[in-house]
């Protein structure tokens, strides 16, 4: 299973997920303009940022809106980026959002589970129903893929709906997370957690160690630490023994260079050196939850 994989190289290499989501204005133009195309000069960027914190990260989440905008030439750099990480080992999130009825998701599936946009796991929203999910389970279950499911997310909109509360007083984020974790037992893997997994925003974190006990077998892909608000200590109250999850941060690396006067061009360096004080933050706070 995928899962096993992901959990073992958060052991090794903590918990962050550098997201790539590479708008232009992040990339100095002094960059770009060594590059004859602006694919090119994309994929470089990104490349140079996966080689400098390929060591210190557990794994990459390219947000394919930031390559849609720019048409063929922005999807050849989205192509060339997550087949660059999978080469040397690491695993993509294709952060795609999918949520469509069942024939649609079983292109969507085609397209992001195999063919030259393939990844390791992609974000699906399931709030068109379970049906929308199911088209990807013979990947997740038969060719090492995984996915990672909307459930509770970080920005202020998810109170409009994932808060309604059910007939069964509960919330919807929490009854959705419930469906997710059972539809995901016959893809347990030997870490304990399922290669269906859930993405839980970090920003509210009353409810932290209530969705930790109860999906006790999901995996969580956190956004919401940094520019989003959540911290550290929040992120520490989503994990189990210092695993099940990872934790991304997209701006917070890409644009660590623009505190420093040299930053344009060692902009490299600088998401390595914000990567590994976001991962030992993350490990300070576990420690300080566990005494």
């Amino acid at each position: 299973m995928i899962i096993d994989k992901l959990f073992k190289i958060v052991e090794e290499k903590g918990h962050v997920c550098v997201g790539l989501d590479t708008d232009l204005r992040y990339i100095p133009q002094s960059f770009l303009n060594k590059y004859s195309s602006l694919s090119e000069g994309i994929f470089e960027f990104n490349k140079e940022i996966i080689d400098a914190t390929f060591d210190v990260a557990a794994c990459y989440k390219p947000q394919i809106a930031y390559y849609e905008a720019f048409g063929v030439i922005g999807l050849i750099a989205y192509k060339n980026t997550i087949e660059y990480i999978r080469k040397k080992g690491g695993i993509v999130i294709g952060d795609i959002k999918r949520g469509d009825i069942s024939k649609t998701a079983e292109m969507y599936a085609m397209a992001h589970l195999e063919g030259e946009f393939e990844v390791d796991f992609v974000t699906l929203n399931p709030y068109m129903g379970l049906d929308s999910i199911k088209p990807y389970l013979p990947y997740i279950k038969n060719k090492e893929k995984g996915a990672f499911v909307l459930v509770r997310t970080s920005n202020e909109g998810a109170k409009d709906i994932q808060y309604i509360e059910t007939n069964e007083n509960e919330k919807v984020y929490m009854k959705v997370g419930k469906m997710i974790q059972e539809l995901g037992e016959e893809c347990i893997g030997a870490c304990g957690y399922s290669s269906i997994g859930g993405v839980f925003g970090c920003t509210h974190v009353e409810e932290g160690i209530e969705l930790r006990k109860s999906l006790n077998k999901t995996f969580f892909l956190i956004p919401g630490y940094g520019a989003q608000g959540g911290t550290a200590k929040d992120v520490a109250l989503y994990l189990t023994n210092g695993n099940g999850g990872v934790v991304n941060s997209s701006r917070g690396i890409m644009l660590a260079y623009k505190k420093f006067e040299d930053g344009e061009e060692n902009f490299s360096k600088y998401a390595r050196q914000e990567t590994i004080r976001m991962r030992d933050e993350i490990l300070n706070a576990i420690k300080e939850l566990e005494k």
